[in-house]
């Protein structure tokens, strides 16, 4: 199964329509919350090459971007590829 990690803030309306639909698709991700900075949100920038707005979602180590770009991967059928990957 699929590795997905997903940066996000506790408030977010953007993390949580992607964490709902990895629930939906019962997919299990881990959550890292970087709600107040530090060393997992600058990890998060550096990883996702300079992007600072949550979520910020990764499949397997590779990034796929944020909410709409996981959304539209959805959409087009392929999440599921990546996810099966």
């Amino acid at each position: 199964m699929a590795e997905v990690e997903i940066y996000t803030k506790m408030t977010c309306p953007y993390c949580i329509r992607a964490k709902k639909l990895f629930e939906i698709k019962r997919i299990p991700f881990k959550e890292i919350a970087v709600d107040f900075g530090g060393p997992e949100k600058a990890k998060m920038v550096e990883r996702s090459g300079g992007r600072t707005t949550v979520p910020q979602i990764f499949i397997n180590g590779r990034h796929v971007g944020g909410c709409d770009d996981v959304m539209e991967l959805e959409q087009m059928g392929k999440l599921d590829e990546a996810l099966a990957a």
